[in-house]
């Protein structure tokens, strides 16, 4: 593309325009700056609710790959790259998923989360080859994120994709028919219009905000779908330090109303899984006829809890 194009595509996107709600915050005090951030910042998750009709799709695709033993794979430059890696970096502690089920992957590899590696985002082809590198398949599912739309080395791999028959979703803050005309073709289009950011360009603000919320549902939802949680409690967290562990005795103190000396007991016997603990007090269950039940009912409690009180029953 020759610079002068590039620079009209840069300057008509939505992220770079000015916000006439801030232009006189160079020279307000300092509550009103802070004032005119928040201000904005509300703005976010109104705009990421009109969106959930998309982000749904987006999970059940998710879930659905999960079940089938796909993974979820996060492209992203800058910001939306780290953003990405972080949500997949704490699904592990969190729902107790292996590492590889979600994985983030920055433009520039992982010198990029902490320093800006200028220009890594300019080549397609650099996607294209990280899809490759990462033995990505159709069994898989690809989320491109990027706020303006444009970024080359999330269309690259987002291309890559499409010539595999891998599923694709796009998170960005620019409308979905802008996206279409920069050639960014995905299956499903999450686009929160956050309307311009309080500094002009700046979207570590207001789009990386609205990337986070997305990235949050979309990993939690997904996790919920899988029967990570028992009611709204996350069980199935991986006892990897002292204040998980200690978390994981509370948590089935408080699910089931046995005591400490207990709950240590039945953690043990269930060598450190929650769910299975969980099963098995609440059913008077061994460890392995707890597994079974949750197996069965692809690991949701309630739905095993109630498989065995029909067993009992009959």
């Amino acid at each position: 593309m020759p610079e002068s194009d590039l620079f009209y595509e840069i300057a008509s996107l939505d992220t770079e325009r000015k916000n006439p709600r801030t232009l006189d915050i160079d020279i307000a005090s300092t509550h009103e700056i802070l004032e005119m951030i928040n201000d904005e910042d509300m703005l976010v998750a109104q705009a990421v609710r009109k969106e959930l009709d998309h982000i749904a799709e987006a999970v059940d695709l998710i879930s659905s790959a999960f079940r089938n033993g796909g993974r979820l794979f996060y492209f992203g430059a800058g910001t939306s790259g780290r953003l990405g890696v972080v949500d997949a970096s704490e699904c592990p502690p969190t729902f107790g998923s292996d590492p590889s089920m979600v994985q983030g992957v920055i433009a520039g590899g992982r010198e990029a989360m902490f320093k800006a590696q200028e220009g890594a985002e300019d080549k397609p082809e650099n996607g294209a080859n990280d899809v490759k590198k990462l033995g990505i398949t159709s069994n898989d599912v690809i989320c491109g994120i990027a706020a303006s739309g444009r970024t080359p080395y999330v269309k690259g791999a987002l291309d890559e994709a499409r010539s595999k028959a891998i599923k694709t979703i796009m998170i960005s803050t620019s409308a979905e028919d802008k996206l279409k005309k920069l050639g960014i073709i995905a299956d499903i289009y999450i686009c929160p219009d956050v309307g311009p950011e309080v500094i002009a360009g700046s979207t570590r603000m207001k789009s990386g905000t609205a990337q986070k919320l997305v990235l949050n549902m979309l990993t939690t939802a997904s996790m919920i779908r899988l029967g990570k949680t028992y009611g709204n409690v996350m069980i199935d967290l991986q006892l990897t330090n002292n204040k998980l562990k200690e978390r994981a005795k509370r948590i089935i103190m408080e699910t089931t109303g046995v005591n400490y000396d207990e709950a240590v007991k039945y953690l043990n016997l269930a060598q450190g899984h929650v769910k299975t603990a969980l099963v098995m007090i609440l059913t008077g269950t061994t460890s392995d006829e707890a597994n079974f039940f949750l197996h069965k009912a692809d690991g949701f409690i309630k739905k095993a809890v109630d498989s065995v009180k029909k067993v009992v029953k009959i």
